[in-house]
């Protein structure tokens, strides 16, 4: 029978192909830990090869449901830009938000996966971190979308995400750095496991090769974004005998870091030392001296990825599933031509 008269199975012809009861599968739709992961798994590709969905009731009503945003890490004023993009627009849809935090893990373990089921939210937005194709295959079973903030790695072509042009702004930051006169350029860049970081240090790279200075890897030390790393990286490379005269930090929190190794060190900045930072948080503005940075519009991503979570919930795909917003290199007090 051609595709478009075929009928969708109902959940007692799934059980009967896979051998379970009823029961069994609407556990499994219903996100239910009672049941064997073998058994899980059967099911599952079962409901996937007939492409079967719990269908939804219509677009949720204004004020229902949740919204799980779901950190690999929380704890820095990064996070509160995300949190602060995606309550906004959650606001103006009169939807709820929840935290989840996966201690540093870029992969939500089991325990996540049946908790969030057991509610079930409106969706769940994922911020540096990705779920893994059995992990989708039980989220999309139950109709419940999911956009990535920030990905952490290269997304399935279509799992929507929304993030930032990292290496336009890696190579903003350095050639913003060649343009004052710089040679001897370092960078302390973000964990090497994330896409992010890897894009960044490629614009770095780029702009030192298009001004003719060969990269250096001595000259890279790689941090996690947090304070003590840019501190702990620019100790190591300050001391060195032929030391650089600016550094391009991966994350604002990491050239904050870097501004202190320089002063307990003995450099003035930028008198001494040139610093770019990454992000233009708010505190950024305040440091002394006030933080040059590319500023990565993290509130409109969240929000714009929010939109797009809610948008999916009713039932709308959006126009474009891989969103880059722009990056600007934002000059302040941090950096001036090498002594």
């Amino acid at each position: 029978m051609p595709d478009t008269q075929r009928r969708a199975p109902t959940i007692a012809q799934i059980a009967r192909e896979v051998g379970v009861s009823v029961p069994t599968v609407s556990k499994v739709l219903n996100g239910r830990a009672d049941v064997a992961a073998a058994t899980r798994d059967r099911v599952e590709r079962a409901l996937e090869r007939h492409s079967y969905r719990r269908r939804r009731s219509g677009i949720p009503p204004a004020g229902t449901g949740l919204i799980d945003l779901v950190f690999h890490r929380l704890g820095s004023t990064w996070s509160l830009e995300i949190i602060r993009g995606v309550e906004d627009a959650a606001a103006a849809a009169r939807t709820s938000v929840i935290l989840s935090e996966l201690g540093g893990e870029h992969r939500p373990p089991r325990t996540w996966l049946e908790t969030t089921l057991a509610r079930p939210p409106l969706g769940v937005l994922l911020v540096a971190s990705q779920l893994t194709d059995a992990q989708q295959r039980r989220l999309v079973s139950r109709s419940v979308p999911f956009v990535v903030i920030d990905t952490d790695g290269e997304p399935p072509a279509d799992v929507p995400t929304v993030g930032s042009d990292n290496w336009n702004g890696g190579l903003a930051a350095t050639r913003h750095l060649v343009e004052l006169g710089h040679r001897r350029i370092a960078a302390v860049s973000g964990p090497s496991d994330m896409l992010c970081s890897r894009a960044r240090i490629d614009g770095y790279r780029s702009a030192l090769e298009s001004a003719g200075i060969p990269y250096a890897p001595a000259l890279v030390r790689a941090g996690n974004f947090y304070v003590e790393a840019g501190y702990d990286a620019a100790h190591q490379l300050l001391r060195h005998h032929d030391r650089p005269t600016a550094i391009f930090a991966g994350s604002d929190m990491q050239a904050i870091g870097v501004v202190r190794a320089a002063h307990d060190l003995g450099f003035r900045v930028p008198g001494g030392l040139s610093v770019v930072g990454y992000d233009d948080l708010p505190i950024a503005r305040w440091t002394t001296p006030a933080l040059t940075t590319v500023r990565q519009p993290l509130t409109e991503m969240a929000a714009l990825a929010t939109r797009m979570l809610l948008g999916l919930a009713a039932g709308a795909p959006p126009d474009v599933s891989r969103v880059n917003l722009a990056t600007e290199l934002v000059v302040r007090e941090s950096t001036a031509p090498p002594p």
